[in-house]
């Protein structure tokens, strides 16, 4: 079906180009009949804006996507923001802006971080949820206010959210799981290390580790959940004090990026190589303990591909009215020392401890 214009809308509702321009783009020097009657035919005919002459023909930006993150564990949303950027560059013809407006991290200041971008009217927002519930509402405002809500990285359940792009967090605490059940003996004790028992994603890899390494494992157990907040020093001093209490625990999965401050503390005890890790993501900084044999593995949840992901998403609705899915989950990615050269995040540069 060939695409209809501006030209063609005009003629069948039998008004001027202006007119049209003016109903499409929402301003008042109009009667709201013929406002209605112009967006009737529009919306009849499957017309949909052309975003780029727009750009070029106003000169500003015509797509704005805002962004809204933690810095930390900057590991990992680094990554993501990386993502955003540079797949927003492909887009530079359409004229997407990134509007970035970070927050400390997961649960700290992310409201008044995303209650800002909201006054800059975004056409889509990108935000990472930490107390998902606490923005229940905010989200609710933007979606009210026509600006479609992508979660990243962690989903945001029962708000009014348009979807999620997010590596599936049931998934990858069953990888872990049977992966941890697989390198210890039956009767080996184990420990989840997390950051905010609030975030969906931090609770359901929690959760679906648990119910996998128990079922694998009947003889095991599941000594104790650390919250470590993504917080090093405070991850640091917990993990230490439960290998304290634990002394014969075999195995850890760290269940978010922040991994180092349970690698120092199992260095501090003296448990190299007799305690084995399970972490998440992919940094440099990681390979030393590669290598030492204090993590064996990583569920690698490719922040810079969600990054990517999630503008390509918002483009598709700004520029072309496709409909953001509910749920875009990727397939996590097993890290282990044979194939994480292989790895985006190592590519490229030195690697650290080699």
């Amino acid at each position: 079906m060939k695409r209809i214009g501006v030209e063609d809308i005009a003629r069948l509702a039998n008004v001027s180009i202006g007119t049209v321009d003016r109903a499409l783009h929402g301003r008042k020097e109009i009667g709201e009949a013929t406002r209605k009657r112009i967006l009737k035919i529009a919306r009849e005919h499957g017309y949909r804006p052309n975003m780029a002459a727009r750009a070029l023909s106003v000169g500003k930006p015509s797509i704005r996507i805002g962004v809204c993150l933690p810095r930390e564990v900057h590991y990992f949303f680094d990554q993501v923001r990386e993502g955003f950027m540079n797949e927003a560059r492909r887009y530079q013809e359409l004229g997407v802006e990134v509007l970035y407006c970070p927050f400390e991290r997961l649960g700290v200041g992310e409201g008044e971080k995303m209650e800002r971008l909201l006054r800059d009217r975004p056409h889509v927002l990108a935000v990472c949820p930490g107390h998902p519930q606490a923005l229940a509402p905010l989200i609710s405002q933007a979606e009210e206010q026509n600006i479609r809500v992508i979660c990243v990285n962690s989903d945001a359940p029962g708000t009014a959210r348009s979807g999620v792009v997010c590596v599936d967090p049931i998934v990858t605490g069953r990888l872990a799981g049977e992966l941890m059940s697989k390198l210890l003996l039956p009767n080996s004790g184990v420990a989840v290390v997390t950051g905010l028992s609030a975030t969906e994603d931090h609770r359901k890899k929690v959760q679906a580790f648990s119910e996998m390494f128990v079922g694998l494992s009947p003889a095991g157990r599941l000594a104790e959940v650390v919250e470590g907040h993504d917080d090093e020093d405070e991850t640091f001093q917990k993990v230490y004090d439960l290998l304290t209490r634990h002394p014969t625990l075999k195995g850890l999965y760290v269940s978010t990026a922040n991994c180092l401050p349970v690698c120092h503390a199992v260095g501090a005890r003296g448990l190299h190589g007799k305690i084995k890790v399970i972490a998440t993501d992919l940094f440099k900084e990681m390979v030393p303990y590669f290598r030492k044999g204090t993590v064996v593995a990583s569920i690698h949840q490719r922040p810079y591909v969600q990054g990517q992901i999630a503008v390509r998403l918002a483009v598709d609705y700004a520029a072309n009215g496709e409909p953001i899915p509910s749920v875009y989950h990727l397939n996590p990615h097993v890290v282990m020392q044979s194939n994480m050269h292989l790895f985006r995040e190592l590519r490229g540069g030195r690697i650290a401890g080699g």
